[in-house]
């Protein structure tokens, strides 16, 4: 089983790194670009569970090592 888990700051947490990006696509004339927030992004394979119980041990993978849940959010979603 695929599953993919995508990492992001809350909102209102400073993302100095999306800032970074922002001022680079200005830079290079990419216009009308208004705001950037980067993140992280897992495809992890999960074998020999059912949808229930893999969502359920990747929440705790995200709740453990994948996110730091004082400031990101996460999803998951099996594809």
């Amino acid at each position: 089983m695929k599953a993919r888990v995508t990492v992001t700051l809350k909102t209102g947490v400073l993302d100095p790194q999306g800032k970074a990006i922002e001022g680079g696509l200005a830079a290079l004339g990419f216009a009308g670009v208004d705001s950037v927030r980067q993140g992280k992004v897992f495809d992890i394979e999960i074998g020999g569970r059912d949808a229930d119980s893999a969502r359920a041990d990747l929440a705790a993978m995200c709740e453990k090592l994948l996110a730091n849940t004082v400031i990101e959010n996460y999803d998951i979603e099996i594809v």
